[in-house]
């Protein structure tokens, strides 16, 4: 059985809520990654995703800042929760990352690829 700590990426990208959106969107491109963890000291305090930069751009409220698009309070999980348990909260939640706690500190970030990937291990592309 996988953990959640097995398949969680442990380079996390942070932001304050003061960051601008475009400094958060930048800082995401650059990292190709999908989501972004808001912290106060090394405290989690929210999580801003691509789709909530969507919806600012949407908006046409692009030069505001990270602290009026995240989420605030996110759903997280610990490291040595199955990666179902994970899965079920994604899934039944709608979101596709998930911060990983140990005790009020980010320690990581899984996303519904990274659970995938335990799914198709053995799996190989059609055609391959």
């Amino acid at each position: 059985m996988h953990t959640v700590g097995d398949v969680m990426s442990q380079n996390l990208l942070t932001v304050d809520t003061v960051t601008s959106l475009t400094d958060a969107a930048a800082r995401m491109c650059d990292r190709d990654v999908g989501a972004v963890l808001v912290v106060a000291g090394d405290r989690l305090i929210g999580i801003l995703t691509e789709r909530d930069i969507l919806r600012a751009v949407a908006q046409d409220k692009v030069a505001s800042h990270v602290g009026a698009w995240m989420t605030p309070h996110p759903e997280t999980v610990e490291a040595d929760e199955p990666t179902r348990q994970a899965a079920s909260i994604m899934i039944h939640s709608g979101f596709r990352h998930l911060p990983v706690l140990d005790g009020s500190k980010p320690v990581g970030i899984v996303s519904i690829r990274d659970l995938m990937r335990v799914v198709v291990d053995d799996e190989s592309p059609r055609g391959a």
